[in-house]
């Protein structure tokens, strides 16, 4: 779960290790005419933000058959994958997912990144999108723009975990594989709902809010990043890095700088878009295999509360993998440091394979 600022508290703890060796990705924009949201609401013009690597190919029929998709966590965007700890790992030339055999889509869901959200100038009047608005103009832009009809792996972190379970299950025939990393397919409760609460509220709720339409920042969007920054990695790592207490208050303090362009009203919504996700009662209905992987020390989704291995029991072609946590892994975030888990998806590649 990022924003701009969230990768570079990422970045404080990541070993790069990799030089970047992958083509400039190109970038584009769909627009989606008259757009229905689930509330009711609608744009007339909802644009969706996409990054591509590599080019499509196509079977006798015209079919593309070497699409991934790759989707966000919750505050990011396609940006986010762009570096040494992803990119560099799994884009490279020869790697995992070389562009040169792979095309590679990677969109800015609703609410992030260059899509239409909030701060575009809506406000809090920008309509009240929920993950499956968000996933049916993920699948719209695929499809209808991209003309992709099957993927040949979808891969989602966080928020584009969750993303992927809904994929997995609204349209169980549109790929090889679905590869989610660090969430828990299940509704979103327990202490994970409590802190998205806490940074929502510490938002909307600050005097200086104003009903969306503040000037400046409210006070609370700092402390909703210090909240999202507390949740992202783990202790020991923490310990680590900020042994001392004025190292970790510093560490705070520049957090709650707000200086890459960090917006309240993006946040909120984007934490309020969870509320319609529960995927667990049509598990069963999901026909593609699917590789979920989790980390240990995630303490948005802790092993310890034992949904993610009892869970994967209804996927029919499903099987679950949780990573120890070691001295390369970094909590939540983990998701986008592939160094740690590539060899699981390269295992997945081979068992998907046509």
């Amino acid at each position: 779960m990022k924003t701009k600022s969230v990768l570079l508290i990422v970045a404080l703890f990541a070993c790069f290790a990799h030089a970047a060796d992958y083509p400039t990705p190109k970038e584009g924009d769909y627009i989606i005419k008259d757009f229905a949201f689930a509330s009711g609401e609608k744009l007339s013009e909802l644009r969706l933000h996409y990054r591509t690597l590599g080019e499509p190919q196509r079977d006798a029929k015209g079919n593309v058959t070497n699409a991934i998709l790759i989707l966000h966590s919750t505050g990011g965007s396609s940006e986010q994958f762009l570096n040494d700890r992803f990119a560099a790992v799994l884009f490279n030339l020869g790697q995992l997912l070389d562009p040169a055999k792979y095309f590679i889509i990677i969109p800015d869901s609703i609410g992030h990144g260059k899509s239409s959200k909030p701060s575009d100038g809506m406000h809090a009047r920008f309509p009240r999108y929920r993950y499956h608005d968000m996933v049916r103009a993920q699948h719209q832009l695929v499809t209808d723009h991209l003309g992709v009809t099957h993927l040949r792996l979808l891969m989602g972190m966080s928020m584009g975990c969750m993303h992927a379970w809904m994929w997995a299950e609204d349209y169980p025939q549109s790929m090889d594989g679905t590869m989610p990393l660090a969430c828990l397919p299940v509704e979103i409760a327990g202490r994970n709902r409590m802190w998205r609460k806490t940074a929502h509220d510490a938002i909307t709720l600050d005097p200086d809010y104003a009903g969306g339409d503040y000037k400046k920042q409210p006070r609370g969007t700092a402390t909703a990043f210090q909240i999202l920054a507390l949740v992202g990695s783990n202790p020991p790592e923490r310990q680590r890095q900020f042994p001392t207490g004025a190292a970790a208050e510093k560490y705070m303090d520049q957090v709650a700088q707000l200086t890459h362009g960090e917006d309240g009203n993006d946040l909120a919504y984007a934490l309020d878009a969870s509320l319609d996700y529960n995927p667990r009662p049509k598990l069963a209905t999901i026909s593609a295999p699917l590789l979920a992987i989790n980390f240990a020390d995630d303490l948005i989704n802790p092993p310890e509360l034992g949904i993610f291995e009892t869970a994967i029991k209804d996927v029919p072609h499903g099987r679950a993998v949780l990573v120890p946590a070691g001295p390369n892994t970094h909590g939540h975030g983990t998701h986008t440091s592939a160094e740690v888990w590539k060899n699981h998806l390269e295992a997945f590649l081979k068992e998907t394979e046509r």
